[in-house]
């Protein structure tokens, strides 16, 4: 039933795996878990998902998803457990014991010292040992520091099984996951990045994923360089990001629009600065610079560098609003200002490290009233601002309002009824949504503008 170090054709083998004789466990069924698991479902025909919440669980079983925003994946995961093709345990031993390819895919968070936490990879690797066979295959999707697969989940599997390490495969495989897109982005939205810790484990991963893509399949000489791949990606973003940001605040220094400058500079090929904004958030790009830096001997700086421009982009924000109100004879002490959007990117519920958080915190800290408006998120409490729905902003007599993340459904607010208050734009649509109008608006890199002139 194993795919490594099976003496069966290949072609055997990828049928077998297609029509349900090779059952699959996902471990983790979050935002891209439970996507990675339907689409798993749909290919192999026998899927196992595990997740540590009974809820979670239960809904799944019941065929409701729990993630929101992802179109058509709740459609998928009721199709497929309806099919019997997709259910769900709180038990990796349990879903272990019964599969023969086990997909591991759960958080990988940061500790406060900006070591990554391994835990729950950890619990998940044990789990399947318990049930680990020999000729299985473990592959990793979730993002950990580079030779994780080799040096920690291999001998780890080996140790709880009690089978030789060279009986079972390991592969690392990158999940190239967006929000919003998850199902597109696995069936083949990018090439599919695979390495084995052994020859066979990156010959049975590239099997697997040959079936799950339609697009190309890039093998790697080994695990630890698909590891490493994904975190180069990230940083990148991150590296990238807080060019932009620096280039931003030098907007006064030059007496310049950096945003119109940066958009002239990237019409050549070989440029490709991306965009200032009040931050970086999410799971993915604020995290990946530690998985390098906190595990490699060679000094990092530009890493570093980045993290720090990019992690003091919602202090920046909230300094250009002071001035913008200073230049209006106001004072943030005493004002009402508006935060739009809590989620770190628009349309996608996800607010880790989000730059709302540093923007209502900033202005908290310099005695201003905070209110707060997202179509996606109830607990606007626990970020320390009043929560108050988009739509009755232009009745709350505000001082300022700064967009951070650009919902769609804000572009629907009365701008017209704001032309008295300062607006902070994050994002760089705020002169598109307002229309004509004498606005005061700010914008990060971009200086002040006067919307509709």
């Amino acid at each position: 039933m194993g795919l490594y170090d099976s003496q069966r054709d290949p072609d055997e083998q990828r049928r077998a795996f297609t029509s349900g004789e090779v059952p699959v466990s996902v471990v983790g069924l979050g935002k891209m878990g439970l996507p990675l698991a339907a689409v798993y479902a749909e290919t192999a025909g026998e899927v196992i998902g595990v997740d540590v919440d009974q809820g979670v669980v239960d809904g799944i079983n019941e065929g409701r998803s729990h993630i929101k925003g992802e179109p058509g994946l709740s459609d998928l995961v009721a199709e497929q457990v309806e099919a019997g093709r997709l259910r769900a345990t709180t038990s990796a031993a349990e879903a272990a014991e019964a599969a023969a390819v086990h997909v591991v895919i759960v958080p990988t968070p940061l500790t406060d010292d900006h070591e990554p936490d391994l835990g729950a990879l950890t619990a998940a690797v044990e789990g399947i040992g318990e049930g680990l066979s020999k000729g299985d295959l473990v592959v990793v999707e979730c993002t950990v520091p580079p030779g994780t697969c080799e040096g920690r989940v291999r001998p780890l599997l080996s140790s709880v099984s009690g089978l030789d390490e060279d009986e079972f495969g390991v592969a690392f495989c990158p999940e190239r996951t967006s929000s919003g897109r998850a199902l597109k982005d696995i069936r083949g939205a990018y090439p599919k990045v695979v390495g084995g810790a052994d020859e066979e484990s990156g010959r049975a991963a590239e099997l697997i994923y040959g079936e799950l893509t339609s697009n190309d399949i890039v093998p790697m000489a080994d695990a630890t360089s698909a590891e490493a791949v994904k975190l180069f990606e990230g940083v990148y973003r991150d590296v990238n990001i807080a060019l932009a940001n620096e280039l931003a605040k030098l907007d006064r220094d030059l007496g310049i629009d950096v945003n119109e400058a940066i958009d002239a500079a990237n019409t050549q090929p070989f440029c490709d600065i991306h965009t200032p904004g009040p931050g970086v958030g999410g799971h993915c790009i604020p995290f990946y610079p530690y998985f390098i830096m906190k595990y490699t001997e060679t000094d990092t700086p530009l890493l570093r560098t980045a993290r720090e421009v990019n992690d003091s982009m919602p202090a920046h924000t909230v300094h250009l609003l002071a001035d913008g109100l200073e230049a209006m004879g106001r004072d943030v002490d005493g004002s009402t200002v508006a935060v739009l959007g809590i989620t770190y990117r628009a349309g996608v519920e996800e607010t880790r490290k989000t730059p709302a958080a540093g923007v209502i915190d900033g202005l908290n800290a310099r005695g201003a009233k905070v209110l707060a408006a997202d179509p996606l998120i109830d607990d606007i409490e626990s970020f320390g601002a009043t929560p108050v729905d988009a739509a009755d902003i232009p009745d709350e007599d505000v001082d300022a309002v700064v967009l951070v993340t650009a919902h769609e459904e804000f572009a629907d607010i009365d701008w017209g009824r704001l032309e008295d208050a300062l607006l902070v734009d994050g994002r760089g649509v705020l002169e598109e949504w307002c229309g004509e109008g004498d606005y005061r608006i700010l914008t990060i890199g971009g200086g002040e503008r006067v919307s509709g002139q």
